[in-house]
């Protein structure tokens, strides 16, 4: 739209003057970004009564939702809502082969998942999700295996659960997937419990760790170097130095071999919070070494141990 356009000079209808509107200036305005983008792709457009539905019809007839997108307009400034409609018709003309509505939470709950991404890697993409660790994002998804692909904001704010309910949800889908299989490996003198499973929810069981392992008080490291492999080693002794050393290495050797790499990183599991501990291979006087950057908290952990007689 060019800079200075009056939004209000393409509203689709005007109440009689003095009578009260039908509907919110900031909807009416909104319905008209969505007729001057449909229009740019090659679609008429109509609304619903209600103004829940837009209908386009060129080249293809659609139905697309719009009380997610009502919703996160709302949410957004003004100035951000020409891309924000942009993307919404665009994606859900991508989208418009999909045999079940994302929309309609009553067709697609069975297919909610969860999936952990680097937080660099979806940086500016419309995805719902939370934070699992400084650098991971767990993300909603909707499909199964390889299959699914994120939701976006607007598909989700057309349910009637919060965001947070829905990623709890797509959790336990994750969860009743399988039971994963568990078994004990040795890195180089480290003894650790390896997860594995055939989807690539497996990060989704971090929650239930404790249903696979003893976990103590003092929490677990936990590896995630791909969407099928957990690794975890407990945190019960001052051994666990040597652990974060054998558990970045294998992540980062993991990561560097498989397509479907997650993160090299070593992280610390403790009441139900995953929290990264810096550990960084650094290369200096032809040699690898690796600097470690604990969190204070963790920090105390290993000066406690450190302090504890030997058994």
């Amino acid at each position: 739209m060019a800079e200075g356009t009056d939004v209000g000079l393409f509203r689709r209808s005007r109440e009689p003057q003095g009578m009260p509107p039908r509907r919110p200036a900031g909807d009416v305005d909104l319905d008209s970004l969505l007729a001057l983008v449909a229009d740019s792709l090659g679609y008429a457009c109509s609304f619903a009564a209600d103004g829940d539905t837009l209908l386009l019809t060129g080249p293809e007839r659609h139905a697309v939702r719009l009380r997610g997108l009502r919703r996160e307009a709302a949410r957004s400034a003004r100035e951000d809502w020409p891309k924000l409609v942009s993307e919404h018709l665009a994606h859900a003309l991508a989208v418009a082969g999909e045999p079940l509505d994302a929309c309609d939470l009553a067709q697609i709950r069975p297919l909610l998942r969860t999936r952990i991404r680097p937080a660099d890697e979806i940086e500016g993409d419309r995805v719902v999700g939370r934070h699992l660790a400084a650098d991971l994002v767990e993300v909603l998804t909707v499909g199964y295996g390889g299959t699914g692909r994120a939701v976006r904001p607007e598909e989700a704010g057309c349910w009637p659960i919060p965001a947070a309910q829905a990623l709890d949800l797509a959790l336990r889908n994750a969860r009743d997937d399988e039971r994963l299989t568990v078994s004990r490996s040795d890195l180089g003198g480290v003894t650790v419990w390896r997860l594995t499973g055939s989807t690539s929810g497996v990060p989704a069981h971090l929650r239930c760790l404790e249903d696979y392992l003893p976990v103590p008080q003092d929490g677990a490291l936990v590896a995630l170097p791909a969407p099928g492999v957990l690794l975890a080693h407990p945190v019960e002794g001052i051994g666990v130095v040597r652990a974060i050393e054998r558990l970045r290495v294998f992540a980062q050797r993991q990561v560097e071999e498989r397509e479907d790499g997650l993160s090299p990183q070593v992280y610390w599991w403790r009441a139900g919070r995953l929290t990264l501990i810096r550990a960084d291979l650094v290369a200096q006087d032809g040699q690898v070494r690796l600097v470690v950057a604990p969190p204070p908290e963790f920090a105390s952990v290993l000066a406690a141990l450190a302090a504890r007689p030997p058994r």
